[in-house]
């Protein structure tokens, strides 16, 4: 990214579906150039496909379309070695290549697990035609066209019935999108399949989760369409390009920070969780144990301390005092912390504290306070694991969950 420029954002509006002809009109709607789009696609698949773009209406709303026709007849269908050398071997800007590889990657992923089989003897049938291979490539060179620094989503509308494919008949959302979808929003209304695999893919590789459009001053908007024109429901992506807000923008701010070491092989093991006790009780952020192996074969452990810079002293003393280790190694790293609050959750009688992790207004992270479950769960006198599942779900229920906009 160019230290010198605002981080450009493009937000996807899938909420009536995504294919990867539909980001590809959208993104050249948005102004990407189709010949630099063209050329790359040109550099993947030599003499095959000649890309055109169009107006068209769709349920009433302008957009553009982007058809790819065949040049050379008699294209088979790719697997993914075949697909990842093509990427490999093109003279393409290496940023296209990267997330050209990315999105068939996992692709290939989702069908490994979709059909149970090693994801390199994955084999693509509709994703791995020469009309897919453009979509993909033509997406990630507008992307960078468009000079696209961060791409986020909302939620996706996956479809319903069944589709006829390679496989047979399949109920939608088809297997290899259901995979695509893990840990991303998704709305189970309209008709048909309106999240392709490559559509899907293209989000899941590329882009974030952001529920709504995240704080930014918009530049243009595209809007891109699919084959159908159904009625009351327009078939169209949506692709705000954005100037990101400065909050939105930076990185996580890093703060200095020390981690201590020390190897240990004479320590009684019951002891050491009182240890870690202590090094937080002394100012630690953080403090772990990992098995190792040390000179003569002797099995041991390595402590380790995250501290902040002022601590560092104290955690030190704190390791000679509660571990018998001659010395304590030390070295200066940088820490990067998402933005942190709490919210609290009525589960059953009891409230149940939830941990966010934001940035920019998105939640990032959000996790129960265990001491609370083990708490709520004990004046229950129900097993920990049922009142965590019953504090997630409250705390998902309540909208505090990745993906969704910080409440305030």
């Amino acid at each position: 990214m160019n230290s010198d420029r605002s981080t450009v954002l493009g937000w996807v509006d899938a909420r009536n579906g995504v294919a990867g002809d539909m980001l590809l009109g959208a993104l050249v709607d948005a102004g990407a150039p189709l010949e630099r789009i063209r050329d790359a696609v040109e550099a993947v698949l030599p003499a095959t496909v000649e890309l055109s773009a169009h107006e068209v209406r769709r349920a009433g709303l302008r957009a553009t379309k982007v058809d790819v026709g065949v040049v050379a007849p008699d294209q088979p269908h790719r697997t993914w070695a075949t697909i990842r050398a093509l990427l490999t071997d093109a003279p393409l800007d290496e940023r296209v290549r990267a997330d050209g590889l990315a999105v068939f990657g996992a692709l290939a992923d989702a069908e490994a697990r979709a059909h149970g089989i090693d994801v390199e003897t994955v084999h693509f049938h509709e994703v791995g035609a020469w009309d897919s291979i453009a979509d993909v490539v033509g997406v990630c060179a507008g992307l960078a066209a468009l000079g696209i620094d961060r791409v986020t989503a909302g939620p996706v509308a996956l479809g319903s019935g069944t589709i006829d494919s390679a496989h047979g008949r399949l109920p939608v959302p088809v297997p290899a999108v259901l995979e695509l979808s893990r840990g991303w929003p998704v709305l189970v209304d309209g008709d048909g399949e309106l999240a392709t695999p490559t559509g899907m893919a293209l989000l899941a590789a590329l882009a974030t989760p952001a529920a709504a459009l995240p704080p930014c001053t918009i530049r243009t908007v595209g809007i891109g369409a699919g084959t159908r024109d159904v009625p009351h429901r327009p078939n169209v992506v949506r692709l705000v390009v954005a100037d990101a807000a400065p909050d939105a923008a930076a990185p996580a701010a890093e703060r200095p920070a020390t981690v201590l070491e020390a190897n240990v092989d004479d320590l009684d093991p019951r002891v050491w969780p009182l240890v870690l006790d202590a090094l937080l009780a002394a100012g630690a952020s953080d403090a772990w144990l990992t098995p190792i192996l040390m000179k003569k074969g002797r099995p041991a452990h390595l402590l380790g301390v995250l501290a902040p810079v002022d601590r560092t002293d104290a955690v030190r003393e704190a390791i000679f005092a509660h571990v018998p280790t001659l010395g304590v190694r030390d070295h200066a790293v940088g820490k990067h912390e998402l933005d942190r609050t709490w919210r609290e959750v009525a589960v059953g009688d009891a409230t149940v504290r939830i941990k966010i992790g934001h940035r920019a207004g998105l939640i990032l992270s959000a996790t129960p306070e265990f001491a609370d479950v083990v708490a709520a769960a004990d004046d229950a006198d129900r097993p920990v694991r049922a009142l965590l599942a019953d504090a997630v779900a409250a705390a998902s229920a309540a909208g505090l969950a990745v993906g969704r906009p910080l409440p305030d």
